[in-house]
């Protein structure tokens, strides 16, 4: 394990810019990592690669000087360990129900006297039995941030006792969820996600620990940091990917070339396959 840059630069007050990969390719991640980015998300809630896919992509990483960031499935407490002494130094944690779950994190991400984490120490976390153990708890606590995501009304409403929990590094809105969940799927400026947002500034600030959420633009990103908002996630491989290819289809349409393109045939394509 490595001193954390996000914790360095939220200690400093500091933005975080953190990007998602989905794809599976350590080049991918090594060139991420060597390119700067704060934090690299690794989204274990949504796909399907295992914890050992995840420790070859977090060596990658590691080439670099970036802090990966997991995402577990919600009460996977023992998970979260396993991705931790694979070398995640950050947990971002969705669906919190309350300042109970919240709590459970922190118990499980973190060693004694914080939580109870298990030790092991033969892994890269270390690194591989490296380390005086109580210079590596103390060291792995100082530099493991938590990252909990609110992602619906019920935890919302409870959003400044969890963001009083002990542990509790950065409260992050899952915008997509909290849409769907709250009747108006994909509608991002709807006035209960803007009053979402205000009501998360306020608890983190009232509990001196930071915010964020992914963003689509750099203004949306300015919107975000004039109400104090540090942690920014945007942007992601397969979009970025997607985006570069239909400019290769639009720059070389112009001089003739057709495509069949089945994504543009949208809903009704998707019915007939």
């Amino acid at each position: 394990m490595r001193k954390s840059i996000v914790r360095a630069k939220l200690a400093a007050n500091q933005p975080v810019l953190a990007t998602c990969l989905h794809l599976t390719d350590p080049s991918l991640h090594e060139l991420v990592g060597l390119m700067g980015f704060d934090a690299l998300w690794l989204d274990m809630e949504h796909h399907g690669y295992s914890v050992e896919k995840a420790t070859e992509l977090m060596r990658a990483t590691r080439v670099g000087h970036v802090d990966s960031m997991t995402r577990p499935a919600k009460g996977e407490f023992m998970r979260m360990g396993r991705m931790l002494e694979a070398g995640a130094q950050g947990i971002l944690y969705p669906r919190c129900s309350g300042p109970e779950e919240a709590r459970e994190v922190i118990r499980w991400s973190k060693f004694a006297p914080l939580g109870e984490r298990g030790f092991d120490g033969g892994n890269p976390d270390m690194p591989y039995c490296t380390m005086d153990m109580a210079e590596y708890i103390k060291f792995a606590n100082d530099n493991t941030w938590i990252v909990i995501q609110i992602e619906d009304q019920a935890a919302l409403d409870q959003v400044e006792a969890i963001a009083a929990v002990p542990g509790v590094d950065i409260i992050f809105l899952g915008p997509g969820d909290f849409s769907v969940l709250s009747g108006i799927p994909g509608q991002f400026n709807h006035p209960k996600i803007q009053a979402a947002i205000e009501k998360i500034a306020k608890a983190a600030k009232n509990q001196g620990k930071h915010w964020g959420m992914p963003v689509g633009t750099t203004d949306r990103a300015k919107e975000l940091m004039a109400l104090g908002a540090k942690f920014i996630a945007h942007g992601a491989d397969i979009i970025h990917v997607k985006l570069a290819l239909e400019k290769i289809q639009k720059d070389f349409g112009a001089l003739g070339f057709t495509f069949e393109n089945r994504l543009t045939a949208g809903a009704s394509y998707m019915q007939k396959a």
